[in-house]
């Protein structure tokens, strides 16, 4: 018997009856405009577990505009990473035709 800090003893966590399928479903159905409330009820699961799946896949907006920020950023700088190269490439190219 192994006990975790609250003298309890550590139990496995209960798989979910859920498939990940179900899940990305009823949060298809949200973000179609259907009432998360409604979805629950369907489902048969509190709102904590809806909203709690939602952060898990990602369902959040501030994250998917984040990571689109973020690719922009960096295709930006390998765009001038690429320039970079092409013009030292020309120079060196002028450089050896002066000689």
């Amino acid at each position: 018997m192994r006990l975790n800090a609250y003298g309890m003893e550590d139990q496995p966590m209960r798989p979910s009856k859920f498939t990940q399928d179900q899940i990305e479903h009823a949060l298809r159905q949200v973000k179609a405009g259907t009432p998360a409330v409604q979805v629950c009820r369907k489902l048969g699961i509190t709102e904590t577990t809806f909203y709690r799946w939602r952060s898990k896949q990602g369902g959040g907006t501030v994250n998917a505009s984040r990571e689109v920020r973020e690719l922009r950023d960096e295709n930006q700088k390998l765009k001038q990473i690429v320039a970079n190269l092409l013009l030292d490439k020309r120079g060196s190219i002028d450089f050896l035709r002066k000689k």
